[in-house]
Parts: C-alpha cells; sequence; structure tokens
C-alpha cells in the first residue's frame, strides 16, 4: 500500500503549500511521458515543455515525495571524483565536458530558482568540505588545486580559517567552494511543479506506474486511474524505484543498478542570537571528508540542520537520530541540551563509479538514477541531460556516456553487506583522526 504523503519534517512544515497535481484518470496521448516528480524528473518535464512539448508526468505519491524533498538542500557542484579522474575515466574530451556541465551545476540551480521565480530560502554562500584528518586535508588541496586550474572559484581553508568559518575547532583545515549554497528542497521541488504546470504539462500525483509496455506507437503506461501512451519515455525514480512501480519493478534491473541507501537528518529549534554568531556565521553549509558522511548547516530561522548515515530503514524515532544528535554537540559543545524539534529520513542512491548514471535500455526509454549524495544539484542538471537526449542530442554530444544497466553485485544482500562496510568505515575514519 502506498503512503498518501510525505512524513512530516521540517521541510513539509516550512513549505509552502503544493499545487494541484490530481491523479491521472482515462487515457490520454503526450510526446513525452516523465515517470517520478523528484528533481530529475521535473527538471526534465520543464525542459521539454518550455521546447514545446506535449508532456505527462506520473507520481506515485506527490511532488518532491523521495529524496528531493527530504534530503539537507546542500546545493553542492561536482561530483565524488575530481576533476582530473574524470577527464582520466572518459578521456579528455568528454571529460572536459563532464567537467564543465557538473562544475555549474549550482549555477544552474540558482540561475533557474531566480528565472522561474521559485520562493525556497536560496542562498549562493558557498559550500565548506571539512578535514578532520591529514588524509582529507591532502584530499582536498588536490581538489581545491584540480578546480582552480580550470578557473573555479574554490580556495583552501587551513585550521584557523576552517575554524572562523565553521565556529567549531574540529577540523585541520578544507576547502571553501563559492559557487555552492542551500536551498529549502522540498519548496524546490515543488515550485518546480508549478513552473511544469505553467509550462503546459500535466502532472499527477497519486499515479503509481503499474504496467510500462512498448507498443507499435512508442509506450503504454498505466496507472490505477488511467492510460498515457507516449513515444517516449522518462523514468526517474533514484532510490525510489519500488514505490514508482508500487512495489513493481518499472524495468527490470534498473532498481539494482544503484544502492539505496538511508540517509537521517534532524534540525534544533532556531538557536538563540548568541549562538547564531559561533555557528556558521556566514551561512556556508559544510559536509566532512571523512568516509561516514556527516552534513550540516543552518536554515533562515536560525535552527542547525545535521544530517549523517542513519538505520536501514524509515524512522521519525527520536532514538534512531541519538548518534547525529550526539555528532552536532560534539562539534558545538555550545548546544548543551539545546532541543531537537525534528527528525526525518529518506533514501539516496549511491553507485559503484561514484558516478550519476544515464540509461537507454530500449528505443524510446530514457533513465537517469545515482547521484551519490549531491542529488540537489546534479539531478536538476541531469533532467536538463535526459530533455536533450530526448530531443535528439547525439550520444556523442552528450556529456554522460549512455551506459549499460549493471546490476549491483549481492544486491539483494545490499543491507548486511553495507551495515559491515559502515562499520568498518567508521573504524577507519576513527583511525584517521588519531593520526
Amino acid at each position: 500500500m502506498l503512503p498518501g504523503r510525505l512524513p512530516p519534517s521540517l521541510w513539509t512544515r516550512t513549505a509552502p503549500p503544493a499545487p494541484d497535481c490530481p491523479a491521472l484518470v482515462g487515457e490520454h496521448r503526450a510526446d513525452v511521458c516523465v515517470v517520478g516528480a523528484g528533481f530529475t524528473g521535473l527538471s526534465a518535464a520543464l525542459h521539454l515543455a518550455e521546447a514545446g512539448a506535449r508532456v505527462v508526468v506520473l507520481e506515485a505519491v506527490e511532488p518532491g515525495y523521495g529524496a528531493s524533498g527530504r534530503n539537507g538542500g546542500q546545493v553542492i557542484p561536482g561530483l565524488k571524483l575530481d576533476p582530473d579522474a574524470l577527464e582520466a575515466r572518459l578521456g579528455p574530451e568528454r571529460g572536459r565536458r563532464l567537467v564543465e556541465l557538473v562544475g555549474g551545476a549550482a549555477d544552474f540551480v540558482f540561475a533557474l530558482v531566480r528565472r522561474l521565480g521559485i520562493a525556497c530560502d536560496a542562498r549562493q554562500a558557498g559550500w565548506i568540505r571539512a578535514a578532520d584528518s591529514e588524509a582529507g586535508l591532502r584530499a582536498t588541496g588536490r581538489t581545491v588545486e584540480e578546480w582552480r586550474r580550470r578557473g573555479a572559484p574554490v580556495e583552501a581553508l587551513d585550521r584557523r580559517r576552517v575554524a572562523e568559518l565553521t565556529g567549531t575547532r574540529a577540523y585541520r583545515g578544507g576547502l571553501l567552494d563559492r559557487r555552492a549554497g542551500v536551498l529549502q528542497p522540498l519548496s524546490y521541488a515543488r515550485g518546480l511543479a508549478a513552473a511544469v504546470q505553467r509550462a503546459g504539462a500535466a502532472v499527477h500525483g497519486g499515479s503509481p506506474v503499474t504496467a510500462l509496455r512498448p507498443e507499435a506507437a512508442g509506450w503504454v503506461l498505466r496507472t490505477p486511474g488511467g492510460t498515457v501512451r507516449a513515444p517516449q519515455v522518462v523514468l526517474a525514480p533514484n532510490a525510489y524505484a519500488d514505490l514508482a512501480g508500487r512495489g513493481h519493478p518499472l524495468w527490470p534491473g534498473l532498481a539494482e543498478t544503484v544502492i539505496p541507501v538511508h540517509s537521517y537528518i534532524a534540525a534544533t529549534a532556531p538557536l538563540p542570537e548568541a549562538l547564531r554568531r559561533e555557528i556558521l556565521p556566514g551561512g556556508h553549509a559544510v559536509s566532512e571528508t571523512r568516509r561516514v558522511l556527516r552534513y550540516y548547516r543552518l536554515d533562515p530561522a536560525g535552527r542547525l540542520v545535521m544530517g549523517g548515515r542513519g538505520a536501514f530503514r524509515d524512522s521519525s524515532d527520536p532514538a534512531d537520530y541519538r548518534g547525529i544528535m550526539a555528532a552536532a554537540r560534539e562539534l558545538y559543545p555550545q548546544l548543551g541540551p539545546h532541543a531537537w524539534e525534528e527528525c526525518w529520513g529518506g533514501k539516496v542512491a549511491l553507485t559503484l563509479d561514484h558516478l550519476p548514471h544515464l540509461h537507454e535500455p530500449a528505443p524510446g526509454l530514457h533513465a537517469a538514477l545515482g547521484y551519490n549524495g549531491r542529488g540537489v544539484a546534479m539531478a536538476t542538471v541531469m533532467g536538463k541531460v535526459l530533455a536533450d537526449r530526448v530531443q535528439g542530442m547525439a550520444p556523442a554530444a552528450c556529456p554522460f556516456p549512455v551506459a549499460p544497466l549493471r546490476r549491483v553485485p549481492l544486491h539483494a544482500w545490499r543491507r548486511p553487506v553495507l551495515a559491515v562496510a559502515v562499520r568498518w568505515k567508521r573504524a577507519l575514519d576513527r583511525v584517521d583522526a588519531r593520526r
């Protein structure tokens, strides 16, 4: 049985109301049918509709239901791999185009927010990658050198400067990327959905795809209330591929190409003014170099929003968030027993090669997923890439290579394997921090 709405969170409490997205009823035809109303699907639908295509979007629950409405709202350019590694892996020409694309991903999001007039508390104040070990400091130094060589506004931070910007002495240094920033992710998703509707596309919530089949003129997609026929289909489920198809695979093997991982977030009550002057005084977003990631920011009301790895299930039980709350107090002892107002979680999709994946498993069928925790910027950009491919961009011109579906080995055993991997990575993080 499908849930009827997003679980409570700081974002559901502070976002504007969702646009009306009635369930699909009856028979419909479109040039393109998009499955999934997260950042990827909505961006694809927007750019297709603005180009004149007839677009229908089918969403199992509501726009932003998955990771798009539950993440930390950090808008970070680039990928896990640094520019030199991307060019080495994809070759100098395609690698260069991909580096340019991902390096401009945050600027792309903020420009889109301005153009569409989306009220989502967007602030391009920059992102700090904070190093709590010498290994992390060396890694950030390499990243700075590679991006600066390409003219990006990225700078190295020493121990003193990172302490000034974060308000904690926990780090040995890091980097500051001025292209990055933050936004309210559910507000952004709902604003994109409204913009898609204004561009002339139809967005249907409560419409899980129960069948997807080829036919002579393209594809037929069935939901509990209706049918869409379209020559082109975009699948954009990310870590929620099982939900989009109501427990059945949208396409065989697609869900098994990524590893869904739960990320948990907790938010304090608004901090007193004195603490707000100490903690992240410049409004930067922060994530760490450690293997088991922690990330945090302030919202416009001065709440500390802290995220990290959680249990392998959806949960709103505060007991499951004790580790995240303890991490915040470790960084900022001055928080003391400050009240925590909200806790929520969602799934992100990881890939083994740390790259988002673009697939075309059948003629007229396009899919993209796997943003490795950087989905606000990368999913938005990937939506534009999908729109370009649907409109005929040649595969050779596409910054992302169109890849075959490759299932993650032992995917059915991912939870116990991942649990062991997380324990091992935490142990390595502790060893690195002591050196």
